[in-house]
């Protein structure tokens, strides 16, 4: 039993965090306390005790979750995840009002029924306070598999430990060999038309079980590399911009986002693509493969249930990004741009207007509502643009893989985990690099230039990576090298190190 005195300020209803048993754990303020009043409450054991001894040893590990100022913590009422934010005293931020610095929002899967083949589902966008996710992973016969601890030991593990945590606990949430096997014959020339069916009507079960592939009319056994190459080859033609599902982001033309206008490519079963799309992502996580393909940073998020923020725009629309930015700017003169609560879209050449709210077509924005505006076009970009088509992927993921089993990752460890680290040319990408600002006179004979690629070369893999990711918003490389990289008008910009005044900036930062 635990005791703790009410925060002042806070409300009845109202959650509020505190320490106990050395974990950060949010509590909900009685209907009859008061700030100042002592209440009692008791907590699960799995949060205060572990397996190895009767006394909590949570102290020694935090939640280490934090990203853009808001925490993932554990609710004391469930033994869920969920994200809070915290404002600088400490106490959790119940901020109401969309703001465009602080608030966010976060993906919510609501299954529908327990369908054995396929399930369905509604995917929405919640306040980061109504997403939430199970702290606990339970095997195949109903026994706990995994616990809050061990997620959150994991957690603090390095990407590489990370990764070998996640595929130990796949391997035993795998069905056993006993259970049998599923065999794919399929055609190279019909690799989409004879995979799809098979995949699309399995179980879950199945899902789990050893996949074998047979290309037929062509002699070999599987022993791991035909899966590797089903994997590679099949994920590579769903990515395919022309086959109408996906499409180059605007911004990152190495990243891809989802077509909106997919069903007009894949009129009758397009929603079926993505579904087939989920499960081989799924699947391909789960079984240790790689996928052909790098999706945008929002769809790695919406995959984790991590906050979507007003910046998560700039990664696909970073004209209107700035423009919403210059919004803010204008004060009261934002009633003359002329804007109200509708985007219009155009898709082969036809506009159509969309209303971001009911009746949006006749509210004008204003300075007041302002930021209802840029809340409800986020909300539009991130899900609802694509809302069916992300339903359907997402719906298809965790047909095969336990979500909680994701939490140990952040956006950029998932996109290494499913795309894998990238072969890096170093002498490539020194060779087409660009140098400006300080460094425009000297270049790469600059002294600070010469310590950056001295550090870089020093780099492992894993690191050299998440460099890329955070100048490019993706570890991928183009197919010719660093001398074809492109800026967010499609044209080639180089990897440019640009350097400022000491007083202007004393921390790296990609722009």
């Amino acid at each position: 039993m635990f005791e703790v005195v009410v925060p002042r300020g806070v409300q009845p209803g109202q959650p509020f965090a505190l320490l106990a048993g050395g974990v950060r754990v949010l509590v909900t303020c009685p209907s009859n306390a008061t700030p100042g009043q002592k209440i009692r409450f008791e907590l699960p054991k799995a949060l205060v005790t572990r397996t190895d001894g009767p006394k909590s040893k949570l102290a020694e590990i935090k939640l280490s979750y934090d990203k853009d100022g808001w925490s993932r913590t554990i609710r004391a009422t469930d033994m869920k995840f969920q994200w809070t934010r915290f404002d600088h005293q400490g106490g959790v931020d119940t901020r109401t009002r969309f703001d465009t610095d602080r608030s966010a929002y976060v993906r919510k899967i609501e299954f529908l029924d327990d369908n054995d083949r396929m399930r369905s589902g509604r995917v929405s966008l919640v306040t980061p306070d109504k997403g939430v996710v199970d702290s606990n992973i339970k095997g195949m016969s109903g026994e706990e598999l995994v616990s809050y601890s061990d997620i959150v030991s994991a957690q603090m593990k390095s990407y590489k430990d990370k990764v070998q945590w996640f595929q130990d606990i796949c391997a035993q949430l795998s069905a056993k060999w006993s259970d049998g096997r599923i065999m794919f014959n399929v055609r190279r020339e019909s690799l989409l038309i004879d995979s799809m069916a098979p995949v699309l009507s399995m179980s879950p079960k199945d899902l789990r079980k050893v996949w074998c592939f047979n290309f037929i009319g062509e002699a070999g056994i599987d022993a791991g590399g035909l899966a590797k190459e089903w994997f590679e080859l099949v994920t590579e033609e769903c990515f395919d911009p022309l086959r109408g599902l996906w499409q180059p982001c605007a911004t990152n033309q190495m990243c891809l986002q989802i077509n909106p206008a997919s069903e007009i490519f894949c009129s009758e079963d397009h929603l079926y693509y993505f579904r087939f799309i989920g499960r081989i992502l799924g699947k391909a996580t789960f079984d240790r493969q790689l996928v052909k393909g790098h999706m945008v940073k929002h769809l790695y998020k919406h995959i984790l249930g991590w906050p979507i923020m007003f910046n998560d725009l700039k990664d696909v629309d970073e004209g209107y990004y700035n423009s919403l930015k210059g919004m803010k700017d204008m004060g009261a003169d934002v009633q003359y741009v002329g804007v109200d609560f509708t985007v219009t879209e155009e898709i082969l050449g036809v506009k159509n207007t969309v209303e971001l709210i009911p009746n949006g077509a006749n509210v004008d924005v204003t300075e007041e509502n302002l930021p209802e505006y840029i809340e409800a076009y986020l909300k539009y970009r991130m899900l609802g643009r694509c809302e069916k088509q992300i339903n359907e992927l997402l719906l298809g993921f965790f047909d095969v893989m336990p979500e909680p089993l994701l939490t140990i990752f952040d956006f950029q460890e998932l996109e290494l985990l499913m795309c894998g680290l990238p072969e890096i040319d170093m002498q490539d990408w020194m060779d087409n690099t660009e140098y400006s600002g300080e460094f425009e006179v000297d270049g790469p004979n600059h002294q600070a230039c010469k310590w950056f690629w001295e550090v870089v070369s020093e780099f492992d893999h894993e690191m050299k990576a998440r460099l890329l990711q955070f100048v490019t918003a993706t570890s991928g490389v183009p197919a010719r090298g660093f001398g074809t990289l492109q800026g967010s008008d499609a044209s080639i910009r180089k990897f440019t190190i640009h350097g400022v005044p000491l007083e202007t900036c004393v921390y790296p930062r990609s722009q």
